[in-house]
């Protein structure tokens, strides 16, 4: 399932190519038809994202909203005209702009909703990394309202939206990794430094994910996007980035993810595996213990 870091580069990437512009719409796929003729031809005035969903809005809409959710499969691309292919299957949601074409695929929510309808999602969802008013206004404090009184364990609770909106495992793996904290400590007992300095990698990681269209967790390639980033020279790569697949600029490379029986790059423990909250984590025993609060 994409993470939040997926959905919001994706809600930029529709800002920069089709923000302002009257779009076509159909569902050459046929189960979005009768809604998509409500929008046809409406000025698109602002995509945005929290945690994993996706709100497109539309000028002049009579207080609905186009609300997108991935999923597992789902995928969303943005495309230059002169980039358009042929695709094995026919689009839910096309969206045709002067230069650039959208095509979703596969999604697990597509649909027009209300205001009303659009806050309650909001409401259930906990803050997120990336969403800079969560950020300042104390996004790690709500997320510790809940964790520290929760039983459930710390890598059960990162994968709850209505902790933490828009972490997947992949971040989950590693950012346990990077601060050494046993995966399965309980939320309560896990203490408020160490989920302040998780929140505060977050923050600073999930950004990076966006840029580049990769989850950059290893220290080296961290350095060198935040570098990237800081000068400028990171901007061509993201506006290059359609959303059709994985970026490529850096090497992947984790430190736990998917690296099963393989040796930990900084203890020499083999990393191990267990389903946890529906998705397989991935740690390593010799760097994650259990520690005193």
């Amino acid at each position: 399932m994409p993470e939040g870091h997926t959905i919001h580069a994706l809600a930029a990437r529709l800002n920069r190519t089709l923000g302002g512009e009257q779009v076509d719409v159909s569902s050459p796929q046929g189960r979005f038809a009768a809604d998509a003729t409500l929008i046809d031809g409406r000025t698109l005035d602002h995509a945005s994202a929290r945690g994993k969903h996706l709100f497109i809005h539309f000028d002049d809409l009579a207080d609905l909203t186009l609300h997108v959710h991935l999923g597992l499969i789902g995928s969303f691309h943005v495309k230059q005209r002169s980039e358009e292919g042929t695709a094995a299957s026919p689009p839910r949601l096309r969206l045709e702009g002067r230069s650039h074409i959208a095509e979703l695929r596969g999604p697990m929510i597509c649909a027009l909703i209300d205001e009303p309808s659009r806050q309650t999602i909001l409401d259930k969802l906990g803050p997120d990394p990336l969403h800079a008013p969560d950020v300042l206004a104390d996004g790690a404090g709500r997320a510790w309202a809940r964790i520290s009184r929760s039983r459930k364990v710390i890598a059960e609770l990162l994968l709850d939206q209505s902790v933490l909106a828009g972490v997947g495992n992949v971040y989950r793996c590693e950012v346990l990794f990077r601060h050494r904290i046993d995966p399965f400590t309980p939320g309560r007992e896990l203490g408020r430094r160490l989920w302040d300095s998780l929140w505060d990698d977050l923050v600073a990681l999930l950004p990076l994910g966006a840029a580049f269209s990769q989850i950059l967790t290893m220290q080296d390639q961290v350095d060198a996007a935040a570098e990237l980033v800081g000068d400028g020279s990171a901007l061509a790569i993201t506006e290059g980035l359609t959303g059709e697949r994985l970026g490529d600029h850096f090497e992947r490379r984790f430190h736990t993810y998917q690296r099963t029986g393989e040796r930990c790059d900084r203890c020499g423990r083999r990393i191990r595996e267990q389903v946890l909250g529906g998705r397989t984590l991935y740690w390593c025993p010799g760097c994650q213990r259990r520690r005193k609060r």
